[in-house]
């Protein structure tokens, strides 16, 4: 009765679900891909999987792209015959998937119609299911399951924020979570709260967290001069980079920048918006402030940007390797109430971290963080990052003190990638025996 209602009220959201899809994509100059939605993949890219012996992997956006990076090149060295296809829900996420190439085939994920969710696996038709973290898609679950799929949960995780709410709607998700051929979560709490909103305890596993298995690289002078000579940054500056910002934090990190120039010119910030599309609405911001400043997706070979300037990132997948040329790294979503974003990507270049208190979507991280770096790490407001920029800024041997300590905790936490990988084995075994 639960599956007829939920397909009814899909039914029921078509006519709203179609032109609000196209508004999104077209505003945000994006191609609809429609047919992909509903299930239907050009010839000539199923062509590259061939027939059989498929892994599919499915992350929603760029950070469960990235999230998967070191499982998908797990996949590659412990099932090397296997073929990789990656789906995604944004657009953002599908460049992240194609800029990496650890996938033989990039799609987007279907409607949760039934009859999209079909096409799309007998398409591909793939021996196993990864779904990163907590994509809970009841029809694409159940009609996998229906057709011997066995779909595992990776990297999987139950905010404090969001365990309420499941919990309170423990009766619809009981019966997905029970389709599902096994659950990695990330913690032992995570795994207690998905068994208590219904998944069976038998299919639970402690897997770690993925993120945690990126390498842990600094770069050294020259590639440092290479990556500011490539994006026109200043070669004696100190580069601090606000990264995944969110309205609401442009403006505190533009007055922290302000006083940085103030009592150290030679500086230089990059500011990457977490979504692209808010790019020209922050750079209105910019220019009212008086920074001189260029968007990524303007700047010309070998223009050169000035001290005391800005580059405003409008782009996507650039950011990781950015990091490798600066000094110090505030991430964004945490100044302002929306959960915070993964700060493990910087600390993989040995470059000190800082972020705000809203933080609840990585209090396992935060804690490291604070464990491993001390409270300085985390700043309370607008004031207290001005501060933290400012100390940071003023003491070389302090960053490079507090970098390693990043990296430390990507060191002693790594492993996530081999026990999933130990998972998929045992499903992969199973393979049609599930239907």
């Amino acid at each position: 009765m639960i599956g007829v209602i939920y397909n009814l009220l899909l039914w029921l959201a078509l006519p709203l679900l179609l032109p609000y899809h196209a508004y999104r994509s077209l505003s945000r100059g994006r191609r609809t891909a429609f047919l992909e939605r509903f299930g239907r993949i050009p010839a000539q890219e199923l062509d590259l999987v061939g027939n059989g012996g498929t892994i599919l992997v499915h992350a929603v956006s760029v950070g469960e792209t990235n999230a998967a990076l070191p499982l998908l090149k797990g996949i590659r060295k412990r099932f090397p015959g296997k073929k990789i296809v990656i789906s995604n829900v944004t657009e953002t996420g599908r460049s992240v998937a194609q800029k990496s190439n650890a996938a033989d085939l990039c799609i987007y994920f279907p409607f949760d119609y039934p009859f999209a969710v079909r096409s799309i696996l007998k398409s591909i038709d793939p021996e196993l299911v990864v779904i990163m973290e907590t994509e809970i898609w009841p029809n694409f679950i159940g009609v996998a399951r229906d057709m011997g799929i066995p779909v595992l949960l990776a990297n999987g995780r139950i905010s404090d924020r969001s365990f309420g709410r499941y919990l309170r709607l423990s009766w619809f998700f009981r019966p997905v979570l029970q389709r599902l051929a096994a659950l990695c979560m990330q913690t032992p709490v995570d795994a207690e709260r998905i068994c208590a909103i219904g998944a069976p305890s038998s299919a639970v596993h402690v897997g770690g967290n993925l993120k945690y298995d990126i390498p842990v690289l600094k770069a050294d002078q020259q590639q440092v001069a290479a990556i500011k000579e490539k994006y026109g940054i200043p070669a004696d500056c100190f580069v601090f980079a606000a990264a995944s910002t969110h309205e609401g934090e442009e403006a505190q990190v533009l007055a922290a920048y302000r006083e940085l120039v103030r009592q150290t010119p030679q500086s230089f910030l990059i500011l990457a918006p977490r979504h692209p599309e808010r790019a020209a609405g922050v750079g209105e911001l910019v220019k009212k402030e008086g920074f001189p400043f260029r968007f990524r997706s303007a700047l010309k070979d070998s223009e050169r940007l000035v001290a005391g300037g800005i580059l405003l990132l409008d782009t996507v997948g650039e950011l990781a390797g950015l990091y490798r040329a600066c000094d110090l790294v505030f991430v964004g979503g945490s100044l302002v109430p929306t959960g915070g974003h993964n700060p493990l990507e910087p600390a993989a270049c040995m470059v000190p971290v800082l972020f705000g208190p809203h933080m609840e979507n990585f209090r396992e991280i935060e804690g490291l963080f604070l464990k491993h770096g001390g409270p300085e790490v985390q700043v309370a407001d607008a004031q207290g990052l001005t501060t933290a920029l400012l100390r940071l800024a003023a003491d070389p041997s302090g960053r490079e003190e507090a970098g390693r300590r990043a990296a430390g905790i990507l060191l002693e936490s790594a492993g996530a990638t081999e026990r999933h990988l130990d998972v998929m084995a045992g499903l992969l075994g199973e393979g049609r025996q599930r239907g």
